[in-house]
């Protein structure tokens, strides 16, 4: 259990570090009087992702085979890749 909660740290924490994320609480703290309060706020609300994240995966899980999730993110994320070149060579 430790394991899998030192991968999920980390992986997270790496992708998060200068994230949008990330940069739009750093801008809210330099314009906010009140940065704990940004910080509840911003920690609520990945918390809350992060849940839905769990919950949908499980759901998932439950459904649908280890290969057949893995497959199913890896051409999702081909998809993201190929619409974000597509609009860089053609609004370039």
């Amino acid at each position: 259990m430790l394991r899998e909660f030192l991968t999920a740290f980390v992986t997270i924490f790496l992708a998060e570090i200068g994230d949008k994320t990330q940069l739009a609480t750093l801008l809210m703290t330099a314009e906010s009087k009140s940065p704990w309060v940004v910080f509840a706020g911003a920690a609520a609300a990945l918390m809350t992702t992060s849940l839905l994240g769990v919950l949908i995966g499980r759901w998932l899980a439950r459904r649908l085979s280890a290969d057949v999730l893995e497959t199913a993110t890896g051409a999702g994320m081909l998809v993201i890749a190929v619409l974000l070149l597509w609009d860089v060579v053609h609004l370039g």
